[in-house]
Order: structure tokens, then sequence, then C-alpha cells
């Protein structure tokens, strides 16, 4: 009977790819802040790509005011407020 040579032991703790963190994100996406403004938290009503990474609907990004404004005016943020 002939045997297996192949390792195939569950990763340990060490072992296991980290999970994404808030940190890996960018805090702002989108255009950068101007001067003395402060990033508006917004649901997404629609899927978009932001810096060539997908956001889907219902997720919550930080984003400049402006370009909050922005995305409301062309129908990109839910109804709903972000929650806080």
């Amino acid at each position: 009977m002939a045997t297996n040579s192949t390792n195939k032991n569950p990763l340990t703790v060490t072992e296991q790819p980290a999970a994404a963190t808030e940190q890996d994100a960018p805090p702002v996406v989108g255009p950068p802040l101007a001067t003395d403004q402060e990033p508006e938290k917004v649901r997404l009503a629609h899927h978009l790509v932001i810096a060539g990474r997908d956001y889907l609907p219902g997720a919550e990004v930080l984003v400049s005011p402006d370009y909050a404004r922005q995305l409301r005016v062309n129908g990109y943020v839910a109804r709903e407020p972000a929650r806080r």
C-alpha cells in the first residue's frame, strides 16, 4: 500500500491569512479632502468603482463633502442616512 507524502495539516493560528481591517482600506475614498473639511460617511445605493476598487450597494464609505454631494446628485447615495 502506498502512502501519501503530502502535508495537509490545518493552518495554525499564526499561519492564517490576516483578515482585512479598516486600517488596510483608505480612510477616505475618492478625491482628497480640502483644507478644514471633515469626511462624510455615505451609504451607496448602487455598485460603484472608486479608484479601481469595487463598492457594492449598501457599503458605507468615507468621502469628502464635495464628492458626497456629487454622489447624491447622481443618485449613488441611498436615501436612508448613514448610521453613525
